[in-house]
This record gives C-alpha cells, structure tokens and sequence, in this order.
C-alpha cells in the first residue's frame, strides 16, 4: 500500500510552488497525496521563517501536527521550507516531534530523504540552497484556472530588515525558454491568469541577460494561447524600466496591476533600511506609471516603527499615504529578526508605539479604499469567476484590480444564470462594503 503524505504549506506564493514541485515527485514516486494532513502517513509542514509571526505559525502547526503523531494518527513528521533552512541547527533540538528537518537544497531529491528518514529513522538533511529546483512538474494547489509563475529565485537586494538572503541565497534568474515552457503547460491545464512571481520581478534576467529583461518576458508570454490574464508581483520601484510601463500599457494580456512594495518614503528612513529614493522621488515615479498605464492599479506595503522612525518620518508617511491614495496598502509593524543589520541598530521603538502607527496607516487606507469603491459603483467590470458563497447566496470573482490572496473579492448575484467557475463575467458594481465591492451580472453582455 502507497504511504499518503499531506502538506501544509505556510507564507508567500515563491514557498507554495516550492511546495508544488515538491509533491508532484513524491506522487511521481508512487506516493499517495491527500489533502488532510491529519490523514497522511507522512505529514509535511513547509514552513515560512520570513518574520517572527510566520515563525511562530510554523512552530505552532508543527506542534499541532506532533499531537496527532504523538496520538498516532500520523507516523512521520516532516519540516521543510524558509524556518528549517534558517534556523538549521536548532529545528530538532527545539522540536524533537520532528522526524525529518529538510533544508530547502533537499528539494532536489525529496524521494530519497523520505526514503531514508522511512528506513533508517530521522533525518537532518541541509544541502546547498542553489539546489533549490526552479522548474518542473507542479502538483498545483490553486484553482486550475489561475497559477503561481516563479520566475527567479534569491534576492541580492540586502534590505537591513529582511533575512531572505541568508535564507534563499543570492538571485538566480530562469531562462525565458523554461519560463514559457512552463507557462505553455499551465496553459493547457486550463489556466487563464498567470501571476508572476520572485523576490523581485523586476531584477529578472539581470543576471542571465546582463539588462533587466521583465518586460521581454511578459511580451513573449502574452504570445500564449489560453492566457487571459498576465500580472505582476513584487516590483522593486529601482528597477521600474520605461520598456516595462510600455509593454504594460500597450499588451491587452498584461494586466495594469503594478505591486511596488515601497516599506516607507522618508529618505533617512529608506537609507537605514539600505533602500534608495525619498518621498519626492517615489511621487515621481508613482506619477510616471500613473501618466504611462492607464487604469494601473497600485499596491504597496509599507512598514511603521523601523528603528530610528521619529514622529516627524512617520507624520511624512501618513502625509503620503494620504497624497498618493494607493489602490491596495497592506502595513506592517517592524520585526526585529535575528541576524539582520537593523537588528542591531540603536532606537528600536516598543511593539505597542509600532502597532499604534500601523492602526493609523491602516485607518487611513480604508477610507481611501472606500473612496475608490464608490467611485466604481454603476460601472462594469469583468470578473473571474471563482466561486459561490453559500452563507451569502451569491458568487464571487476577482476583477483585474484584485490579485489571489492579497486583495479583496467582488460578490455578485446571478438569479437568472449560473456561471461557470474559472470564466469570466461582466458584472455591474451596485455597492461597496469594506473593501468588497458588490453587483450583479450583467446578462445581456
């Protein structure tokens, strides 16, 4: 009988794919995948170690999951993922319940370390983070008609507060002939909306092609049959090229949804944090994409309470929040994490003052959402199709303006037709709701 192995797998996208190829060689090795973990043989956490509140949700599904082992309700306990290759050498003397610690090197051959740790008994297993495979056959866990794209791998960017470095080593960019290849595959699964992920997409190619190259990929990808939907995550505003804003405008496939994840726009802030620009150069830049794409959508997340942000850098990231009036802002308090060079500098500020500053970003933001969802009631916009919520009685999608997981939804009722999940539908917007917009499909479309 085949072993079942289930996995949680916790944080960003770049770790869910991971996660994806993963398991696709594990089935691929005869063993039976099943979606309830506490159902398996073999339970696998992929585990996120980006900041400690996705630390801590790590550890707690470890020991969630070494209750059902410890209940023998499943045998074997595996970690894997961004915590395991952080923290190498504490994983097992801190959480004995683990039979298996699998740095994300170990990726490569998967089949082998669960062999062993299934033969021999636990397993510690660390080799290199290059050998981290960037391509392969996916066991998809998204919905057929929207996938995860990663198209590097690492970061090079060395911001003072972030440890994905040290984590996922320096940026290794895919070929554009194995990122079409693949994009190519998911497309004849019956994905309709590919998104676009590394550390920072627009690094891509730099270390392949000696230019940034982000724009040449997406115009080869809008070539694809089958793709509706091209978008973009995780733009690093440096690197925001005027080839980029053209293609972006100018290719009916690549959505105008731009996620610039700024942290602040204080110049003495953004140094500390080894990042460039300042207020009025990130105006700038917002102006420019703003004049070149039109109807962009902009994301943005920032962080409040950096070590050394006074009252006054902050009192010029609330004034800016407020001029900007970014589409999406997700705010984050500062996390203090082991290891990084911010860690070390002096004026850190207390969690209490960090959430109070967050509180105000975040207040300030759902009013400018509110404004922009007022502003689309009576229009139509065209909706993917993703599901129907029984509780409410309606269906909900997405529209252009709202990637996967990140963003809010569109509810919409449909009495006279039941569409399709994974189509796409034009719905018109009757009302706004804390950051959902609500309608009804529009039949005569």
């Amino acid at each position: 009988m085949a072993v079942k192995v289930g996995m949680i797998s916790l944080g960003c996208a770049k770790n869910q794919v991971d996660g994806e190829l993963l398991m696709a060689k594990l089935k691929a090795a005869g063993y039976e995948l099943v979606d309830d973990v506490a159902m398996a043989d073999v339970a696998i956490v992929n585990t996120c170690g980006f900041i400690e509140s996705a630390q801590k949700e790590s550890i707690d599904e470890i020991l969630e999951l070494g209750m059902l082992k410890k209940e023998g309700r499943i045998k074997k306990l595996v970690a894997t993922g961004c915590l395991v290759e952080r923290f190498q050498g504490e994983m097992r003397k801190e959480l004995p319940e683990l039979d298996g610690v699998l740095g994300i090197g170990a990726n490569e051959d998967p089949v082998k370390y669960l062999r062993d740790m299934l033969e021999s008994g636990p397993i510690e297993a660390f080799p290199e983070k290059e050998k981290l495979p960037l391509s392969g056959d996916r066991e998809l866990t998204t919905p057929s008609w929207s996938a995860y794209l990663k198209i590097a791998e690492g970061c090079d960017n060395r911001c003072s507060y972030c440890a994905i470095p040290y984590i996922r080593g320096g940026y290794r960019s895919r070929t554009m002939e194995d990122i079409e290849q693949e994009a190519r595959a998911l497309a004849r699964n019956g994905a309709r909306e590919l998104v676009l992920i590394a550390q920072d997409t627009t690094r891509y190619g730099i270390d392949l092609y000696g230019e940034y190259s982000l724009a040449k990929l997406l115009k080869r990808l809008s070539g694809i049959e089958g793709i509706k939907w091209l978008r973009v995550l995780y733009c690093y505003p440096d690197a925001i090229t005027d080839e980029l804003l053209e293609v972006m405008a100018g290719e009916e496939k690549i959505l105008p949804y731009i996620d610039l994840p700024l942290q602040h726009c204080s110049g003495k802030v953004l140094r500390a944090m080894n990042r460039r620009g300042d207020r009025e150069s990130l105006e700038a830049l917002i102006e420019k994409i703003r004049s070149k794409v039109p109807g962009v959508i902009l994301r943005t997340t920032l962080i409040t309470g950096f070590p050394g942000e006074t009252e006054e850098d902050f009192t010029q990231l609330s004034e800016f929040v407020k001029t900007v009036k970014f589409d999406r802002l997700g705010c984050f308090t500062y996390s203090r994490e082991e290891g990084t060079p911010a860690a070390s500098l002096p004026d850190q500020l207390d969690q209490e003052e960090k959430e109070r500053r967050a509180g105000i970003i975040a207040e300030q933001q759902m009013d400018i959402t509110g404004e922009k969802g007022e502003a689309l009631i009576g229009k139509t916009v065209e909706v993917l199709v993703e599901g129907f919520d029984r509780y409410a009685e309606c269906w909900f999608g997405r529209s252009y303006m709202d990637a996967p997981d990140v963003d809010g939804k569109i509810f919409f009722t449909a009495p006279e037709k039941r569409p399709t999940l994974g189509s796409f539908v034009q719905v018109k917007i009757e009302d706004c709701m804390e950051g959902d917009l609500t309608g009804s499909l529009e039949l005569n479309v």
